[in-house]
């Protein structure tokens, strides 16, 4: 089936539930592949039973998603526009959209690989790195996967939310699937073959770098390549003229993306917050926040894949002014996402030992991440409707709605509510500032719905009713009454 008519056919005629599937279900899958090989480098590394290692990999973390941030904020941003411009028969500005997206995104990530690479000890310092062994092994895994990788790691996933803008979720999601299971692959080939003993962060790293710069290959020969006749999404070298032409996109895109952007930022500072203040309580504290965090992860990234895989189809129906099938879209996202969220908490709270169990054989980070774990799956079904909000405020072209519950959910709110409880009770304490906010997040998610449907729903009543009034057959009774 050609682009244009498997575009067409997920984006207004199949019924919702299924066009939710087409989009969301690659995306879920390729965001549930991506944690799994996180906790891939986690799980092998947690064979060398050494908490310096093991919280080397996990500090990092904050700097790792920091290039998701780049990617979301053109990514997103890009297949909003992309999406939005097709809905309206706009093909010019979605071609654009695309050039330009990937361009920003390239330079942006450049830039932040060199202030990786200059930064050093100060930047693994920021990220929670107190002891010397840490801070070592955490320096080799940054050098791997952000100042060599980083450029393949934030493309490749600009690429994926961009062929999702034009209904191709299922090729996106399967070259992500196929990126995070080769680099489970080769994480004990790096880890414990090729590289001598002691230098096992280091082939985690190296096994992550390999993976994202295949899969970024795979993405440059299938949107530059192979597809360039009959997709919209092209990549042409920059040129002045080109820029020009397309430089009153940029403010688009960066107002829808920005919220995912700044949410994704504010994860990273939360995180690395959260472990400077851990740090009080020694390595073993961090390594148990750190498993437990990425155990957690799993509900909030299958929300993320069902939120970013529906997006376009928002944006889609937005801009087409098909409000039944908008809103079914956002309604059915957010009760499947709430629910995928709820079993994710339910097996978290019933199986913690054993989950924690995987990574931490025993000893003070093991009861650490139990602790850990229990408080932090608590908040998952209320963060899963908040992020849903926030990508269909993004969808819609409403920033600020979006940009303010971002805020919230990270940063606004549980940043200092982590010193207060730190202050008041303990480091430990501080974790239970993640599901507060999430709570609190949701509850304001939903006022800010109700009030932009009703407004929504009001403007587009005045909208329908101009029309009929100054139809050619209202006009010719005018003339009559007049005469």
């Amino acid at each position: 089936m050609k682009v244009n008519a498997l575009r067409k056919k997920i984006f207004e005629e199949d019924p919702i539930i299924k066009s939710i599937a087409k989009l969301a279900v690659p995306t879920v899958c390729s965001q549930i592949i991506l944690v799994l090989y996180n906790m891939a480098d986690t799980f092998f590394i947690s064979f060398c039973n050494s908490d310096a290692k093991l919280t080397a990999a996990t500090i990092c973390m904050p700097a790792l998603m920091f290039l998701s941030a780049i990617a979301n904020l053109f990514g997103i941003g890009g297949a909003g526009v992309i999406s939005r411009s097709l809905g309206t028969g706009n093909k010019k500005a979605a071609k654009k959209a695309t050039n330009l997206s990937f361009w920003c995104c390239f330079l942006i990530t450049a830039l932040y690989s060199l202030l990786t690479l200059f930064l050093g000890k100060p930047f693994v310092y920021l990220l929670g790195a107190r002891d010397s062994e840490v801070t070592s092994y955490a320096l080799s895994y940054l050098r791997w996967t952000i100042v060599f990788g980083g450029i393949p790691a934030a493309c490749g996933t600009l690429f994926s939310h961009l062929l999702r803008a034009e209904g191709r979720s299922r090729q996106a999601g399967i070259v992500i699937m196929a990126g995070g299971i080769l680099n489970t692959i080769l994480d004990p080939v790096f880890m414990f073959v090729l590289l001598p003993k002691g230098h096992e962060v280091e082939g985690a790293a190296i096994a992550t770098f390999t993976a994202n710069l295949i899969v970024f290959i795979y993405f440059v020969i299938i949107i530059i390549i192979r597809h360039r006749k009959h997709s919209i999404l092209r990549v042409r070298k920059p040129e002045k003229q080109r820029w020009d032409k397309s430089k009153n996109l940029l403010p688009e895109i960066f107002m829808t993306g920005f919220p995912a952007f700044t949410m994704t930022l504010f994860e990273n500072i939360s995180y690395a917050v959260l472990f400077n203040l851990m740090a009080t309580s020694g390595v073993s504290a961090q390594a148990g926040l750190g498993v437990a965090k990425k155990i957690n992860m799993l509900a909030h990234c299958m929300v993320r894949g069902m939120a970013q895989g529906v997006l376009p189809l928002i944006a889609y129906n937005y801009s087409s002014k098909n409000i039944k099938r908008m809103q079914s879209a956002l309604k059915n996202t957010i009760i499947i996402s709430t629910i995928l969220a709820l079993i994710c908490c339910i097996i978290s709270l019933t199986f913690t030992n054993a989950l924690i169990g995987i990574f931490i054989k025993g000893g003070a980070s093991f009861d650490y991440g139990v602790s850990f774990l229990r408080i932090l799956c608590i908040g998952a079904p209320f963060s899963a409707s908040a992020y849903v909000m926030i990508s269909f405020f993004q969808a819609v072209r409403d920033g600020k709605r979006s940009l303010i519950l971002a805020l919230l959910r990270k940063g606004l709110f549980d940043i200092p509510l982590m010193f207060v409880l730190y202050y008041l009770r303990s480091a430990i304490w501080a974790v239970w500032s993640t599901p507060i906010t999430d709570v609190v997040c949701c509850v304001i998610g939903i006022i800010f719905l109700i009030f932009w449907e009703k407004s929504f729903l009001a403007e587009v009543e005045k909208e329908a009713s101009s029309k009929k009034e100054n139809s050619p057959k209202n006009n010719k009774k005018k003339q009559r009454k007049n005469a």
